[in-house]
């Protein structure tokens, strides 16, 4: 049986592993182990990050319809539960951006939320 070297493969491997940490401080870019290491965690916490950041994000459009609502006498919760009961279907990305960008249609949606506010014996839901 032949024998197996294993050089080029490693070769590959290493330089693979030092061309994606390039960037890092000191010896992070520079020795295979230690940019392993390196590497290892940084994809780690870009995996972890890209949940944060949806989190995040959503956290930051539900603070902009409350600020938006609170403004036309509505908390946040009475105003999304107003919507659905009004069987408006925006989500609160869509949502946040109206009260930044089109503050009108904002207060459209937000005076028929305030329409809609369950317990207020309103009928079927209109289409907005």
């Amino acid at each position: 049986m032949p024998r197996v070297k294993r050089g080029v493969p490693a070769r590959q491997r290493h330089k693979k592993v030092i061309k994606l940490t390039a960037g890092q401080f000191g010896t992070k870019h520079r020795l295979f182990r230690r940019a392993n290491e390196a590497l290892m965690k940084s994809l780690a916490y870009a995996y972890r990050d890209r949940r944060d950041r949806k989190r995040d994000m959503r956290r930051l459009w539900i603070q902009r319809i409350n600020a938006a609502a609170r403004q036309r006498g509505l908390s946040y919760s009475r105003f999304i539960a107003g919507l659905r009961a009004a069987g408006v279907d925006i989500d609160r990305k869509m949502l946040a951006d109206l009260a930044v960008r089109d503050q009108d249609a904002f207060a459209r949606l937000a005076d028929l939320a305030l329409a809609r506010q369950p317990g207020t014996g309103q009928g079927a839901p209109v289409a907005a």
